[in-house]
């Protein structure tokens, strides 16, 4: 029987401790009428808490600004009837044993204009580009660069009034900070574009200011990516150097953590080393990683996305080696923990024989 017992070892983050190695992958959800979170999802993310999860990255979370918001009823943080309803979503993750961050999220020129909440609103991206060559939105002008960091600044005020412990930036997957991570997406010629260094100016102040909204003491979490939606074969970094000239900059911004994400944790990242994009990070900044990809299944979420089928249940071997190892310090778990709320207690108690496979086909009764 595989020793699960490396990723029940309790974890410090930014002084926020964890019970054990679980985090919840943030997936979107859009089950908040009105952009408030309701009890239904209180009871959503208080059983995967009852179920041995340490920490939960909630689905993403809309900005004041709101062109950030491409689906309906994904919740904000803005108003006093959101900032309510994620105080009870806090509370009950809470009593549960677990710790919760919001995910802050502005999908930039992901979002079709005619096809979103607020259609009267342009989009907002570095270059109105949603991939090399294609138009969709307009560049953002210095006036609006400013009024989209004032509104994470805001998500982050409500995220402290909220209770939650601290806080995860989406920087991945094609979305705004990404298209300014992008040299496909990001052609400007002020001081947010030029080389790759130079890209990450905008999560850099976005970053310095939350930071100073929330304090020191406060966790930040930036999730990054290589691939996008548009290119999953996309690489901000093709080699360990070119990473850390990438990742050092945002560390020094005030990043406590990157979630690095992949779409199978096993694969390594560069050739010549076993290590992941999460292991890389870690060895290039010192800071803790979180690492996510298919964990305890055996397709991956794109391939189950475009096939529409579902996932067999799969080895954790290659999880628990990488954990004693200390390749990263954190593990996220996405379909898995739809299928199996109780995931974390099922890997503690050795009940692998009880882990649901992940059925694409019954994914709404499973949210």
């Amino acid at each position: 029987m595989t020793d699960t017992s490396v990723l029940f070892r309790p974890f410090t983050l930014k002084g926020v401790e964890l019970a054990n190695r679980i985090v919840m992958a943030p997936m979107t959800r859009m089950k908040s009428p009105g952009l408030v979170p309701g009890e239904d999802v209180a009871a959503y993310y208080r059983r995967r808490a009852e179920g041995g999860t340490g920490l939960i990255i909630t689905e993403g979370v809309n900005l004041a600004d709101v062109s950030s918001a491409f689906y309906p009823d994904v919740p904000t943080l803005e108003g006093d009837a959101p900032v309510e309803g994620w105080k009870r979503v806090v509370k009950g993750v809470h009593e549960a044993g677990g710790k919760i961050f919001p995910q802050l999220w502005h999908v930039g020129a992901v979002r079709r204009q005619d096809r979103s909440p607020n259609p009267e609103v342009p989009s907002r991206s570095p270059s109105g580009l949603f991939k090399p060559g294609k138009q969709q939105g307009k560049p953002m002008s210095d006036a609006e660069v400013a009024d989209t960091i004032a509104s994470y600044v805001s998500a982050a005020r409500n995220t402290v009034e909220a209770g939650f412990d601290g806080l995860e930036v989406h920087g991945a997957h094609g979305y705004l900070i990404d298209q300014f991570f992008w040299g496909g997406t990001n052609e400007r010629d002020d001081r947010f574009g030029g080389s790759m260094v130079d890209r990450t100016r905008f999560a850099q102040e976005v970053v310095r200011a939350i930071r100073a909204e929330v304090g020191e003491a406060f966790p930040i979490v930036l999730r990054f990516s290589q691939w996008k939606q548009q290119d999953y074969e996309a690489q901000l970094a093709t080699n360990p150097a070119e990473l850390e000239a990438f990742l050092n900059p945002l560390a020094a911004a005030g990043v406590d953590c990157f979630h690095c994400s992949t779409r199978r944790y096993w694969e390594p990242e560069f050739e010549g080393s076993d290590l992941n994009l999460a292991g890389w990070a870690k060895k290039i900044t010192g800071l803790p990683s979180i690492s996510v990809g298919s964990v305890s299944l055996t397709t991956d979420y794109i391939t189950t996305v475009t096939t529409g089928e579902g996932s067999a249940t799969g080895s954790i071997d290659h999880l628990i080696e990488r954990l004693e190892r200390e390749e990263f310090d954190l593990i996220a778990i996405g379909r898995a923990l739809l299928s199996n709320p109780e995931w974390g207690n099922i890997m503690r108690e050795g009940r692998f024989d009880d882990l649901v496979p992940y059925d694409a086909k019954v994914q709404e009764t499973l949210y």
